[in-house]
């Protein structure tokens, strides 16, 4: 297991709060690690990478459409996007490198979610990640 694979695991699914995270190489538009199980296509990739690259204003108005579902965007700014589809929701947090990638799931805590990713976006940033 690699040392960002283990990151993902004990900062974001560590939390319970975290239902499956990954991390997407920006320069190459590509999957670097995520959790067990957690699968992210092409098209999930390009969705998530345009959704930094269009206006935040118009992001949040548009919404997400990620693993074959509508989102609404509840955050869109250079840094971070929140959206949420009924009890489950995604954040995405960017680096200098990477887009972090966690989902939630109904009985989590959203707001535990956001902070867990965060925090690991935070420290990847310090690394110059």
């Amino acid at each position: 297991m690699s040392h960002l694979q283990t990151l993902l695991l004990d900062t974001l699914l560590g939390t319970k709060h975290v239902d499956s995270a990954a991390l997407i190489k920006l320069q190459e538009r590509s999957l670097c690690v995520a959790s067990p199980g957690f699968s992210v296509m092409p098209s999930d990739v390009r969705t998530l990478v345009n959704g930094f690259a269009k206006n935040p204003l118009q992001t949040r108005r548009e919404g997400l459409y990620f693993k074959e579902k509508d989102y609404k965007c509840v955050r869109a700014d250079e840094y971070s996007l929140y959206a949420k589809n009924e009890n489950t929701g995604v954040v995405v947090v960017k680096t200098h490198l990477y887009l972090l990638v966690a989902t939630y799931t109904e009985g989590m805590y959203p707001s535990v979610c956001v902070e867990a990713t965060e925090k690991l976006g935070e420290y990847l940033k310090k690394k110059g990640c």
